[in-house]
């Protein structure tokens, strides 16, 4: 879920690799005769590749930018480098969301998300992608969208309470429920050691986006984001609709993805959601198949580094 560009990747150094081969380099190989492993390389990127971009509809690739929001290397860049953390701490960050009533109805109202689920993660991504590697003109224009569609969602709950994707408090809840997902998903399966402060400056990072998208309040370090979400836990519900959008975030997979991959993504999850939010969403922590979900997950996660790196 998240990046574009073409380099070596090392752990907590450069992160121009792995969903950037995805989203737009070329291979440098392939005009070399396959060897096995090169055979190898190239499936699994046309496979990621089919699931992450939406090839039917001419989806351009996304080019990494020396004048993006964020430097080269920098926290924020390695944290969305990496395709299974992200992909993982986006299932994460959606079940979390889920659970705010006004995030949870917004969806209800303004999208087909039983027909299109992977389509919604896939725009997600994408988005994350752009506003972190691409131009930083390029990245304000894709705020500047969402922002717009955000103006367009609005109605009322079942208790006929108003609510609007414009309000900054729960704007603050989705930014803080997808920051520290994709950071809690890169620590559990890429990067454990991450000093503290780069685990902070990704926040502050992320914030600037976050800013943009007119949230507030909006942490700054992993201390305030914690903080925050305690704060803002009074304001999440639990009910029959959280728990069916769980359910279904769960068992979809996108056309071409192997049932296998989709659980081990979802129970990785799963593992890594606090205790109360699986309560909330009526989900039982994997207790037998969450340690080897994750340690698939790791694999997963290196191969495609091996796969994607630069040759």
């Amino acid at each position: 879920m998240s990046i574009i560009g073409c380099a070596d990747y090392t752990r907590g150094a450069r992160a121009a690799s792995v969903l950037a081969g995805i989203l737009s380099c070329r291979d440098s190989s392939a005009v070399l005769p396959p060897s096995p492993a090169d055979f190898l390389r190239h499936r699994l990127i046309g496979k990621v590749r089919g699931v992450l971009n939406d090839v039917a509809a001419g989806q351009q690739p996304i080019a990494l930018s020396d004048d993006a929001l964020f430097e080269r290397d920098s926290p924020i860049r390695q944290v969305h480098a990496g395709v299974v953390s992200m992909l993982v701490g986006g299932i994460r960050s959606l079940l979390l969301q889920m659970l705010h009533p006004h995030a949870l109805q917004g969806v209800l109202d303004h999208s087909d998300f039983r027909a299109d689920m992977h389509g919604r993660l896939r725009r997600t991504a994408r988005f994350i992608a752009v506003t972190t590697f691409a131009q930083r003109d390029e990245a304000m224009r894709a705020i500047e969208r969402v922002n717009r569609i955000h103006a367009r969602v609005s109605g009322t709950l079942p208790d006929a309470t108003p609510y609007s994707a414009t309000d900054p408090r729960t704007l603050a809840w989705v930014h803080v429920a997808e920051a520290a997902s994709f950071l809690e998903a890169y620590l559990a399966l890429v990067r454990p050691a991450m000093p503290m402060a780069d685990q902070d400056e990704y926040f502050r990072q992320f914030a600037v986006i976050a800013r943009a998208l007119g949230a507030d309040p909006v942490p700054e370090t992993k201390a305030e984001a914690e903080a925050l979400i305690a704060e803002l836990r009074g304001d999440l519900a639990t009910s029959e609709a959280a728990r069916e959008v769980a359910r279904l975030v769960l068992s979809q997979r996108p056309e071409g993805a192997p049932a296998a991959v989709q659980r081990t993504l979802g129970t990785a999850a799963v593992d890594l959601l606090p205790p109360y939010a699986r309560t909330m969403l009526g989900l039982s922590r994997p207790l037998v198949t969450a340690m080897p979900a994750r340690v698939a997950a790791r694999a997963m996660s290196e191969t495609l580094r091996w796969a994607f790196r630069q040759r």
